[in-house]
């Protein structure tokens, strides 16, 4: 962490902060937030520099309105939020990200108060070419004297007006919460405790291919499930009756496959038995069958009870485990017994001593839908796609630019 700008680094008091989040909530048809984790989650960054009596600035993105203005991924709501978990702190939100009206808030803006920006995704410059996020940049610049990422999961390997060009004329500063991210997802990279096992899903391999292909090299093992081993099991297997897979992914595959276990590399491990139904329903009557014998007219939904307990034992001897993404059709309760057991599974092994670091935005959604506790695990990654470019070892530009 010594070689990032860290906020012990600088007094605060009486500066204008920009700062970075990811309050990107999911809300429900009454415009209530689903779930306030994001937000809680920075918090002791936005109290600390409270405490200084700093003049803050937030901003974040919330869903893909495309450069465009849409209501329905207004901040307003999440700025409401705000004001009840800080119902001593003024808390202004306003309808614009850059220009007059933001400026004069800023310039207004008293010390231990907030200012929450409108969507930074209304404007196409912050996704937009260099030269457009260099100029959204030099505008979102003007509002502050000093830069604060506190939004992990918004770092990628691509850049971002709000996450990199503006970090490129301020002082810029490493939340508390971006720091812990970095800390405990470090070892991951850097001599981990062994055996270390990755388990991981997901509906896309474009996503998922990399940090298979980096664990081929560094981990000990990997445990595949959801669509992605779909892909796998078609093609060594050649046919799993209607399941999800992506065909024009077959080739990369069985190349993974041929890897497994060869010159030091990691084993990996995909399903030998799959619970099947004929269609994703909680009344659908379900079975489990080998993974080569899957029915033309059934679809895989879940992993079965026996790739269960080989996975259990892997993860009962793994001294480090990263997991991103449920096992199944975790949403219906017909198809989440596999996802259980294996939280079950690494939430016992972290209990024996193992370094367990949990990610993904379905795996967390997992946990809420079924009420199991995240505080099972040793550390809970705020970044779904972020945590898995910074452990394929991705350079990712909005860190860089902290140093």
């Amino acid at each position: 962490m010594a070689s990032y700008h860290l906020l012990s680094d600088i007094d605060f008091s009486g500066k204008r902060v920009l700062m970075r989040v990811d309050h990107n909530v999911d809300v429900d048809e009454d415009g209530k937030l689903k779930s306030d984790e994001k937000i809680r989650a920075t918090l002791p960054t936005i109290e600390l520099l409270l405490k200084q009596k700093a003049k803050l600035i937030l901003m974040t993105h919330v869903g893909r309105p495309k450069g465009k203005v849409d209501p329905r991924y207004s901040t307003a709501g999440v700025a409401a939020h705000l004001r009840t978990l800080l119902p001593n702190t003024g808390v202004k939100h306003i309808t614009s990200t850059v220009g007059p009206e933001a400026e004069k808030a800023a310039i207004e803006l008293e010390g231990g108060h907030i200012l929450y920006l409108e969507n930074v995704r209304f404007s196409p410059d912050e996704e937009g070419e260099p030269e457009q996020q260099k100029v959204l940049g030099q505008k979102l610049a003007a509002l502050a004297e000093v830069f604060v990422n506190e939004a992990f999961a918004s770092c990628h390997e691509y850049e971002e007006a709000s996450t990199c060009a503006v970090a490129r004329l301020l002082p810029a500063y490493a939340g508390i919460n971006l720091q812990k991210e970095i800390m405990m997802l470090s070892p991951v990279l850097h001599d981990p405790p062994r055996p270390l096992t990755l388990i991981i899903s997901g509906a896309k391999m474009e996503t998922k291919i990399p940090v298979i292909e980096h664990f081929l090299g560094k981990g000990d093992f990997i445990l595949l499930g959801g669509a992605i081993a779909n892909t796998f099991l078609a093609a060594k297997t050649g046919s799993i009756g209607r399941s999800k897979f992506e065909a024009d992914r077959m080739d990369e595959a069985k190349k993974i496959m041929e890897r497994s276990g060869k010159n030091g590399a990691a084993v990996l491990a995909i399903p030998t038995d799959c619970v099947v139904a004929s269609q994703a329903s909680e009344t659908a009557q379900k079975s489990t069958v080998s993974a080569d014998s899957v029915p033309k007219d059934m679809s895989i939904f879940d992993v079965g009870s026996a790739t269960i307990d080989h996975y259990i034992s892997v993860i009962e001897q793994s001294r480090m485990i990263v997991w991103n993404g449920p096992m199944g059709l975790y949403e219906m309760e017909n198809f989440a017994e596999g996802t259980k057991r294996i939280a079950e599974a690494v939430a016992a092994a972290t209990k024996n001593g193992a370094v367990t670091i949990v990610g993904g935005g379905d795996t967390i959604d997992f946990h809420a839908r079924h009420n199991l506790p995240l505080s099972a695990y040793t550390f809970v990654s705020t970044g779904g796609g972020a945590m898995l470019e910074f452990i394929s070892g991705k350079p990712m530009p909005a860190l860089e630019v902290l140093r």
